[in-house]
Formats: C-alpha cells, structure tokens, sequence
C-alpha cells in the first residue's frame, strides 16, 4: 500500500488543478446547457472526491508503516550545493490537513452545486474552487519551504479571486483587495 501511495500522492493536488483547468478552458461554453452545467459540476466535485479517496490511501499507508509516505520529486531549483526537488510528503500533521482539506473541500463543493446554480459565472467559480483546493495541498504536501510558499501564494491567489468574486459590486472587489493586500503581510511573516 506504502508503494502504491508514494507513487501517487503527486495526483491529490493535481487533480482539482485539472478541474481547474477543464472548468477555466470549457466551463463557459458548458454552462450554456443544462446537461453541461451538470458536467462542470461532477469535474469540479469528482476530481477533489478522488483527491480524497487517495488521501485516504496515503494515510493509511502512512498509520500501516508509521513511517512518512514520500514522493521525491524531479530537482526544481539546481545552484551549487543548493538542491531543491519538487517533493510530497504526508506525516502525520499533513495526514489530519489532506482530510480536511480534501473531504471537506468536496463537501463545499457539492454544497455549492445549489448555491450558485443560477449564477452566470458557475464554471468560473467552480474553476477558482478548484484551484484553491490545489493550492491548499501543495501548502501542507510540500516537502520544502519553498513549494510550501508556492502554496501560500497559490492560497492568497485564490482567495482574492474568490472574495472578490461578484467584481461588479464594489464591495466585493473592495474586499478582494483587501484579502490580497493581507496575505502579501503575511508574505512577510512567513518569509521572516
């Protein structure tokens, strides 16, 4: 089971990053119709539920060994003896986070179906939906500092366009800058 979830555990972020991309490239288009508004639905809700079902597999491959499940990855930044690879690793604060993240995640997602069933911009709110859940792995899956900032920028990234997601009301594009303008002092914390 430990073999079968290294080998993996790259596919729980970029699963609902495939969503995001098939909803952000097709979602308009699909939403003309009922039948594809459906189908944007079950990409958006499908891909993370998967996400899910292989966070399971990893967690109990990780509670059968008690030993970290990791993916090593291809070398992401190469400079003299600084060597950083693009790595996944589930420990066990990691394993509760993937849980969450992705069983929760679906269970938004799904809620979220009825919530804006009549909204014009449907398959882009399921796109943006996506990437934040993508982005929130990457942050707790990294094996590194620096994949685990591409996370948090992936996360504040996301959660500017989602806040501000309604852009014609001035409120909602007010708070989108806001949201943004917080992370990037969080940027600083988290670099310090």
């Amino acid at each position: 089971m430990k073999d079968f979830a290294e080998k993996t555990l790259w596919l729980i972020p970029l699963l609902p990053l495939m969503g995001f991309a098939i909803n952000g490239l097709a979602g308009r288009r699909l939403t003309q119709s009922m039948p594809g508004k459906w189908a944007v639905a079950a990409i958006a809700c499908l891909l993370p539920a998967a996400s899910f079902a292989l966070s399971v597999t990893a967690v109990l491959a990780l509670r059968q060994t008690g030993q970290d499940v990791l993916q090593a990855g291809m070398t992401w930044i190469q400079a003299g003896a600084v060597n950083v690879a693009f790595g996944l690793r589930v420990d066990w604060l990691t394993a509760v986070m993937i849980l969450v993240v992705t069983g929760v995640g679906t269970l938004i997602h799904i809620y979220s179906i009825g919530y804006m069933w009549d909204d014009e911009a449907f398959g882009r709110f399921f796109a943006y939906l996506n990437l934040f859940m993508c982005a929130m792995l990457v942050l707790v899956l990294a094996d590194n500092l620096l994949l685990m900032f591409v996370g948090w920028e992936g996360v504040g990234l996301c959660s500017y366009l989602l806040i501000g997601f309604w852009y014609h009301d001035l409120k909602n594009a007010d708070a989108g800058k806001k949201a943004f303008i917080v992370n990037r002092i969080g940027d600083f914390g988290f670099i310090l």
